[in-house]
């Protein structure tokens, strides 16, 4: 015998195990390709741009979104036979926006110093290993 209770907001159901052994009378709905709340990818069906896309890991909506979108938008929209060759000031005017954010959009020199200051925290022995391994070859 099954039966329902609720505790606050929770709604709790138990049921028994002849319960689980009639099939589910439930029907599944195709998924809308319109619906705006459904999960889409980067481009929608109808051609424009998905801004909450996680793919864009927030670019859209960071300090500089303004700057992204209108870079982004110029590159998908591009008509030029080298595609994006047109919209070189909106990824300048973006580039130079992220240039005032360092915190934000690391640029990848500064990620590449960071690595090698990592690799330069060695152990004492290990730099003379290293050292010696180089001068033997």
């Amino acid at each position: 015998m099954s039966y329902c209770r609720e505790e606050g907001k929770d709604r709790i159901i138990f049921v028994t195990k002849e319960d689980h052994e009639t099939p589910s009378s439930a029907e599944l709905v195709a998924d809308d390709p319109n619906d705006p709340y459904e999960d889409q990818g980067l481009i929608l069906p109808n051609g424009d741009i998905n801004w909450n896309c996680p793919c864009l890991g927030g670019m859209a909506s960071g300090p500089c979104g303004e700057q992204f979108k209108s870079a982004f938008s110029c590159f998908h929209y591009s008509t030029e036979e080298i595609k994006g060759s047109d919209c070189v000031d909106q990824f300048r005017a973006m580039q130079e926006c992220m240039q005032k954010y360092p915190d934000l959009y690391p640029q990848e020199d500064d990620e590449e110093r960071e690595n090698q200051s990592k690799d330069l925290e060695t152990t004492p022995a290990e730099a003379v290993v290293a050292k010696e391994e180089k001068g033997s070859s």
